[in-house]
């Protein structure tokens, strides 16, 4: 079968959710789907005028015996009388609701909640890279279960990470620069540690909000901890095996993850863990490899913090919980087979709906 997946912006930034098309896309051949990629306008979820008539001009050029996979940046966020008018054939990939993003006014999340509450009804099925996300999506957006299918991450096979070697401690931070991740509430939660020999490393793009990037900033600078902190921006993917390599300690403070990429990928290398359990990394972390603190609780965090970084024990109690689970994370092709047989279901439910429309 063939398919078409609808992806806005630049596949090639290093994103969770932009590595997780990149991945599905290159191994749906395995799995009996060619696929070939729409780049749709970048402007998504806050498309122009002109992007949209762009974005339907595109789609409605699609050979009608294709499937469509739609990344949920722009399936969420789309007009819906545009997407009604794509038919019912549709398949959407949900990485996290839009309307759940960190930050926002209430109206607009509002709008984007009613919004994408009414296309993920039109779409024939519904991707989700979580089940605590297909869980939200069912509660709160009243998709039914039978569309949802759950197509985890897949997490590639590394190294074990061999820490700093001696001095301070290295704690790792993964993930764009953006409100949802929670880099005030580390930033507040260390400035409490400072008896402690650490320091922190943030690695992840810094241009996506960047009132959030400033603040975090001067926070780092009113709280003097300059000499602490770096923040290296996106990296390429050798720069940031190095800083997973040489951590000691791996930290999220994300409000909420769709499954939480990076979490996993410091399984993987057998980091000790402290997280908050926002959205899905509750459910990502097995328990024992990670000390779990609510989401936006800096003091629970400062205090995790402080456990992990003042016991080696514990790390290596932690470290060697990960390096099991690790064992046990999917792979990308899982995820792409997966991903494949949804776009299958949806072919052959548009098909029979044609059937029945001409028979009628």
């Amino acid at each position: 079968m063939r398919a078409v997946f609808a992806i806005p912006g630049d596949i090639d930034l290093p994103t969770g959710g932009y590595s997780y098309d990149r991945r599905v896309l290159a191994l749906l051949a395995r799995h009996g789907v060619e696929a070939r990629h729409l780049a749709l306008p970048g402007s998504f979820p806050r498309p122009s005028a002109q992007d949209l008539a762009t974005t339907q001009a595109l789609l409605a050029a699609v050979d009608p015996d294709d499937v469509v996979l739609i990344d949920g940046l722009a399936w969420g966020a789309m007009p819906v009388d545009l997407a009604a008018s794509l038919g019912g054939g549709i398949v959407a990939l949900c990485h996290h609701p839009l309307g759940l993003e960190t930050g926002l006014a209430k109206p607009q999340a509002d709008a984007l909640i009613a919004n994408e509450t009414t296309n993920l009804a039109l779409a024939a099925k519904i991707v989700v890279t979580s089940a605590a996300t297909a869980q939200i999506l069912i509660a709160r957006f009243g998709a039914p279960p039978e569309k949802i299918v759950v197509a985890e991450p897949g997490t590639d096979p590394a190294p074990r990470a061999i820490g700093s070697g001696s001095g301070a401690l290295n704690i790792l931070a993964v993930g764009s620069v953006v409100p949802r991740k929670g880099y005030d509430l580390l930033i507040a939660a260390l400035a409490g540690l400072r008896d402690l020999d650490w320091r922190l490393r943030i690695v992840g793009a810094d241009d996506r909000a960047p009132a959030c990037a400033q603040a975090l900033r001067a926070q780092i600078a009113q709280a003097g901890l300059a000499e602490r902190v770096a923040l290296d921006g996106a990296a390429p993917d050798e720069v940031l095996a190095e800083a997973y390599r040489h951590a000691d300690l791996f930290v999220s403070a994300s409000r909420f993850e769709g499954y939480g990429m990076v979490l996993a990928e410091a399984l993987a290398r057998g980091l000790p863990i402290v997280a908050s359990t926002g959205g899905a990394a509750g459910e990502t972390l097995p328990d024992g490899a990670a000390l779990k603190i609510p989401p936006d609780d800096s003091d629970a965090l400062r205090e995790a913090l402080r456990r992990a970084l003042a016991d080696p024990a514990l790390r290596a109690r932690l470290s060697q919980a990960a390096a099991e689970a690790a064992a046990a994370l999917p792979t990308w092709d899982d995820a792409a087979r997966l991903v494949a047989q949804a776009l299958r279901a949806a072919q052959g439910e548009q098909a029979s709906r044609i059937a029945q429309g001409e028979r009628a």
